[in-house]
């Protein structure tokens, strides 16, 4: 048996949102301890990472460990259905192939249950190396969304450049170029607005424009958000989740061609 209620619907609404356009199923791994995710996007290139631990829920069980394998834009439209106010509760039982899901609104005093399938998903856990990332930025996750939806309507591959100076988004496109600056300011009153950059060496790297907006999703669940680098090795953006865990993007640099000449 397994029975989680969150008292926040928002949350839960705005987590399936940042995954469900890059990831199309998932095995949510359920157990003592709370719930993991781990899926691949279609095409390979990035994977998504989501941690809720138990003791963020208002209420959790977990009887024994299993695996729920669902359909993200599924979940996304029943999820369609609860207001942000209401308090969402799963339920799952062993060896039963459905998800409940529960909508309570106390004001409204109304309550809506649904069900939904679930699938059969053979997927391998994949193990992410430890990594000792040479360039950690923190910063704004708002201001990052920003730069990343301002830069997406200029270059289809965006540039990221970490030194001294701060870290430098660039893009080229057809109509131009464009740069962003962002300078460290660990001075800053609020802790969303400061920009604080720890590095070992400076690194620049290379990506998909497409994916870090894909990833900007995520950014309402979080202040903040933090980005590690280190060569040769993905791009690690994470937006922590208050009191529960965190949503974690991994996305594969860009080679350049001529390198491999």
């Amino acid at each position: 048996m397994f029975e989680a209620r969150i008292s926040e619907g928002a949350l839960l609404k705005g987590i399936v949102d940042a995954m469900k356009d890059l990831v199309t199923d998932a095995n949510i791994d359920v157990s003592t301890t709370g719930l993991t995710m781990q899926a691949m996007d279609s095409s390979h290139v990035s994977l998504c990472a989501l941690l809720l631990r138990c003791d963020g829920f208002e209420h959790y069980r977990c009887d024994r460990g299993m695996s729920l394998g669902v359909s993200m834009k599924s979940l996304g439209t029943i999820l369609k259905c609860a207001n942000p106010k209401d308090t969402i509760t799963l339920k799952a039982e062993e060896k039963n192939d459905n998800l409940q899901m529960v909508f309570e609104n106390a004001e409204a005093d109304r309550v809506s249950d649904f069900e939904m399938k679930l699938m059969d998903i053979d997927s391998e856990h994949l193990g992410i190396p430890d990594t000792d990332y040479k360039c950690v930025v923190k910063m704004s996750a708002r201001e990052f969304a920003k730069i990343c939806r301002d830069l997406g309507a200029l270059g289809d591959t965006c540039t990221i450049d970490v030194n001294k100076d701060g870290i430098k988004f660039s893009v080229s496109g057809d109509i131009g170029t464009a740069n962003v600056m962002c300078r460290p300011n660990s001075a800053a009153d609020k802790e969303e607005d400061q920009v604080v950059i720890e590095m070992d060496e400076p690194v620049e790297l290379t990506f998909a424009m497409r994916y870090l907006n894909f990833f900007c999703k995520a950014a309402p669940l979080s202040p903040t958000v933090t980005l590690s680098l280190s060569k040769d090795v993905p791009l690690v953006v994470e937006f922590k989740i208050e009191n529960y865990g965190y949503v974690r993007y991994y996305l594969a640099p860009k080679i350049d061609e001529d390198e491999d000449e």
